[in-house]
């Protein structure tokens, strides 16, 4: 029954043992904690590079988005841009189609992924359509020279640009003013073949589309005068009925003496048709993200305004869920004012963490009460010893086996303390007890047997008078 001090420090070992084990598992977890929330930080304050595809090399658009990029890049801000050169607008778009870019600069009337949608307006892209005055000397035609658009059927059309969007909103409007488009001819002019154009005396009508300050169009318009004389410029007078059957075109006017670099301008306004130069993104671009760059894209239009003048243009996209192209979310949510806030937007998040912490814990709990379950199934083994010890110093024989239950009893109590320092017991109350009812059998045990010495002490001296009696001679 007796607990020895080697059994004591062999007992003693793997409970400490555990505890070293508990206390690297908790470091370890507090660690990981602590890595898992820093890498956290780091990723969430890390810029986001988006990639943006634009073109032709050398255009405005271009430029403009080499200087947002710039900005963004000098400014830190939390979204960065990468651009990707392209060819055109055509190609800006097959890109994102096929989803090897993020962004892409292109006109709206372009043929967009079924899942683009618009981030920003770039500029809006007006129709501007003209015609000499007079027919050139020497022609053989027939007739007077075009003076409005139902007049064009049985002409050539020199249009700039290669890209087939103009021919369709050049067909567009032929169709909605009454004129069939296979009774005109139409003949696709490149960037770098205004002066060509302008000299072709097969030509009877021009039509040039851009921006209204756009060098294109007002070069065109100046190497018609210097070729052909005075010009005409024809209004698109059923431009409103085009952007209601047409939603993707907007009913637009050509102010008076817009083109003030070019020989001839409008004297009036004119009525025309215009189409929006866009950024766009797929659907699955981040919300959050989108949001941010709309944010950084806007707030640029100031800083910005020196170095890329076309920035001033920038507007909000139409954020109308039945728009012909519709808002990007992330755009919308900025240009609305809904963003949604931190916790809102990580709300799941935040829950979830808080019930992965909470599961954390209690498989912490257990794991603590797994490695002490023989702790405390040892420290009721103890308690059951001592009260066994009870019963046995209640009937011992003599005071030497009393002080040797005495020096087991504190052995016990030794380890149990150790146990509760360990954390393996929680209450010495019952302990307590047990050691209270031990001493009290200790005490009563040493009483009666002092008790029964004194007896037998008492006893001797007439035992030994009556033998000396017996043994006297003579009786």
């Amino acid at each position: 029954m007796a607990i020895s001090e080697g059994s004591a420090k062999t007992a003693r070992k793997p409970r400490r043992g555990q505890r070293a084990l508990l206390t690297l598992v908790v470091l370890l977890g507090v660690v990981l904690a602590l890595a898992a929330t820093a890498g956290a930080v780091w990723y969430a304050l890390q810029p986001v590079t988006l990639r943006i595809a634009v073109g032709p090399p050398g255009s405005d658009d271009q430029r403009l988005i080499q200087a947002l990029a710039q900005g963004f890049a000098r400014e830190r801000s939390s979204v960065r841009l990468a651009p990707i050169q392209t060819a055109g607008a055509t190609e800006s778009i097959a890109l994102l189609a096929a989803d090897k870019t993020d962004l892409a600069v292109g006109r709206g009337d372009l043929e967009m992924p079924a899942a683009a949608q618009s981030v920003a307006i770039l500029r809006k892209n007006v129709a501007v359509l003209w015609a000499p005055a007079s027919l050139p000397k020497g022609a053989k035609k027939s007739g007077a020279a075009v003076k409005s658009i139902d007049g064009l059927a049985g002409h050539r059309i020199g249009v700039i640009g290669r890209t087939k969007a103009n021919v369709t909103l050049l067909n567009v409007v032929l169709t909605e003013s009454g004129v069939a488009p296979d009774k005109v001819t139409i003949v696709q002019f490149g960037t770098d073949q205004i002066a060509d154009m302008a000299r072709d005396p097969s030509l009877d009508a021009f039509l040039a589309i851009g921006p209204l300050d756009s060098k294109i169009t007002t070069e065109a318009i100046a190497a018609t005068v210097r070729s052909r004389g005075e010009l005409k410029f024809l209004p698109i007078d059923v431009s409103e009925l085009i952007a209601k059957k047409h939603p993707l075109y907007e009913s637009e006017e050509i102010p008076g003496s817009t083109f003030s670099a070019a020989p001839a301008r409008p004297e009036d306004k004119v009525e025309t048709v215009s189409v929006n130069h866009l950024i766009v993104a797929q659907k699955s671009l981040s919300e959050v993200t989108v949001a941010d760059f709309t944010r950084q894209l806007f707030a640029a239009r100031q800083s910005l305004a020196h170095e890329a003048p076309g920035i001033t243009k920038v507007q909000a996209p139409d954020t109308d869920k039945d728009a012909a192209l519709p808002a990007h979310r992330g755009a919308a949510a900025f240009i609305d004012g809904t963003e949604r806030t931190f916790l809102e937007r990580y709300s799941d998040y935040i829950w979830g963490a808080v019930l992965l912490l909470s599961g954390v814990g209690s498989v912490g709990a257990w794991f603590r009460s797994y490695l002490k379950r023989d702790e405390t199934s040892k420290s009721t083994q103890m308690r059951d010893q001592a009260l066994a010890l009870v019963s046995q110093a209640r009937q011992a024989a003599s005071v030497d086996q009393l002080d040797r239950m005495q020096l087991e009893v504190d052995g016990i109590l030794r380890e149990t303390l150790e146990y509760y320092d360990d954390g393996a017991i929680e209450d010495l109350s019952a302990f307590s007890l047990v050691l209270e009812q031990f001493q009290q059998a200790i005490a009563d045990r040493k009483a009666t047997l002092g008790n029964m010495d004194t007896e037998a002490d008492a006893d001797a001296p007439q035992a030994r008078t009556s033998a000396t009696l017996i043994d006297l001679p003579g009786r």
